[in-house]
């Protein structure tokens, strides 16, 4: 198994990495709306959302990937009611054939976030 880090996206708030390669599969870990210049949490739920898949998109650069190689998504939510805002800013990033997807309402996120994102990738 290969870590992969990047500075363009927060660094790990405990022991793990921010993604795991092994042969043509990267697993990315959950990533927050954090700015990770300062380490603040951005205010709302877009901002928050729109700085994930900034994280996302630099982790795979960084593994020599894009978004069209993810092929699956998680996504853990506070609150439901920002699942179609969440579709408009996640078809933005994604393009068809989209990958396979579920999303989740919870009770807390780290950091009192409002979302997290993880992704499985294929080369």
């Amino acid at each position: 198994m290969k870590s992969i880090m990047t500075h363009s996206a927060p660094a790990a708030i405990g022991p793990y990495s921010q993604a795991a390669l092994r042969n043509d599969t990267l697993f990315v870990s959950g990533q927050l709306g954090i700015d990770p210049n300062t380490g603040n949490m951005a205010d709302g739920f877009e901002a928050q959302a729109n700085l994930v898949f900034q994280h996302l998109k630099a982790i795979l650069e960084a593994a020599g990937m894009g978004m069209s190689h993810v092929m699956k998504v998680t996504v853990f939510m506070k609150d439901m009611n920002d699942f179609a805002l969440l579709n408009e800013i996640y078809a933005r990033n994604f393009s068809a054939p989209y990958p396979a997807r579920e999303a989740v309402q919870v009770a807390r996120l780290p950091k009192d976030g409002l979302v997290e994102i993880s992704v499985i990738a294929m080369r």
